[in-house]
C-alpha cells in the first residue's frame, strides 16, 4: 500500500462524513437547538455575574452566560463524539463498516479516519454554536475564535476516542440509548461546563474532585482559555493523554483477534 491509498481513503471517509452532515440536516439543528435552549433559558434563570479567574492570576467578572459558552461548545462535541458511535454501530450493523475494515489499509488506520472525520463535524458545529451567541452579544477576542480551531480538534479527538471505545462494547443498536445516557449526564454535570470549580468546592469536595479528574471538565477548560487567546498547559497534557488512552482501547476494541469484536461474532 502506497501513501496515495492512505489518502484516497482518509478523504473518502471524511467526504462521506462530511455529505452524510450535509444531508442529514436534522441532525445539524438538533446540534444546536441543544447548546442554545441552554444558553438562552438555562442561563437566563441564573443569570448574574461571576467571580471566576478564567485567566489566572487575574480574578474577572464576567456574564453567567459567557461563563458556560465554552462548556457549551464543549457539549456540542460531547453529543458529536456520542453520534459519532452511533453511526459506527448503525454502519456495522448494515454492513458497511464491516466491509470498510476488511479493506487492505489497517483497522487502526481506518478507525482514525473515521475519528477524524467526526471531529471536523463537530468544529463545524462548534463554529455555528459561537456564530449565533456572537449576534446574541456574548463575543471573544478575534484572536481567540482562531486560536479555538486546536484546542477544538484536540477535545474533539478526545471526545470522538471515547465515543468510538463504547461502540466496541455495543453491540446492538437497542443498547445505544442506555448507555449514552450512562456516560453522557455524568461527564457534562460533574464537570466545570455549568459552574466553576470553586464553586462545587463549596457545595462538596467529593464532587470537586470528581469534577477535577474528569475528561470534560479539562476539555471546557482547555476551550475556555484558548476562546480568550491563552494556551492551558495542564488541560492540554490532560486531554492529550486521555485521547491516547481512549484510542488505543478503542483500537484493541475493534481487533478481531484481541478485542470485543470477536465476542460479537455470535448471534
Amino acid at each position: 500500500m502506497t501513501f496515495l491509498h492512505y489518502l484516497r481513503a482518509l478523504l473518502g471517509i471524511v467526504k462521506r462524513e462530511l455529505f452524510r452532515f450535509v444531508h442529514q440536516r436534522e441532525r445539524f439543528v438538533s446540534a444546536l437547538v441543544r447548546p442554545l435552549l441552554w444558553l438562552f433559558i438555562f442561563a437566563a434563570g441564573f443569570r448574574s455575574t461571576l467571580g471566576v479567574a478564567i485567566i489566572p492570576p487575574y480574578e474577572t467578572y464576567i456574564l453567567y452566560e459567557v461563563y458556560i459558552t465554552p462548556g457549551l461548545v464543549a457539549m456540542i462535541q460531547l453529543f458529536n463524539g456520542m453520534q459519532s458511535s452511533l453511526s459506527m454501530v448503525y454502519d456495522r450493523e448494515m454492513g458497511s463498516m464491516r466491509i470498510l475494515l476488511v479493506s487492505p489499509l489497517p483497522r487502526w488506520f481506518l478507525l482514525i479516519c473515521k475519528l477524524l472525520a467526526g471531529t471536523l463535524v463537530s468544529v463545524l458545529q462548534a463554529y455555528a454554536f459561537l456564530a449565533v451567541a456572537w449576534f446574541y452579544g456574548i463575543q471573544a477576542p478575534p484572536e481567540g475564535y482562531l486560536g479555538l480551531i486546536p484546542a477544538l480538534l484536540l477535545t474533539g479527538l478526545m471526545l470522538g476516542s471515547l465515543g468510538l471505545l463504547l461502540s466496541s462494547f455495543i453491540k446492538q443498536l437497542e443498547n445505544f440509548a442506555g448507555v449514552m445516557n450512562f456516560v453522557i449526564f455524568p461527564m457534562f454535570f460533574l464537570s466545570t461546563a455549568l459552574y466553576p470549580a470553586w464553586k462545587i468546592q463549596e457545595s462538596s469536595e467529593l464532587l470537586y474532585r470528581l469534577a477535577l479528574y474528569n475528561p470534560f471538565s479539562q476539555a471546557v477548560e482547555l476551550i475556555r482559555f484558548a476562546l480568550y487567546g491563552k494556551f492551558a498547559s495542564d488541560p492540554a497534557i490532560y486531554v492529550t493523554i486521555a485521547l491516547l488512552i481512549f484510542l488505543a482501547a478503542a483500537i484493541v476494541g475493534y481487533n478481531p483477534s484481541k478485542g470485543m469484536m470477536q465476542r460479537k461474532a455470535g448471534p
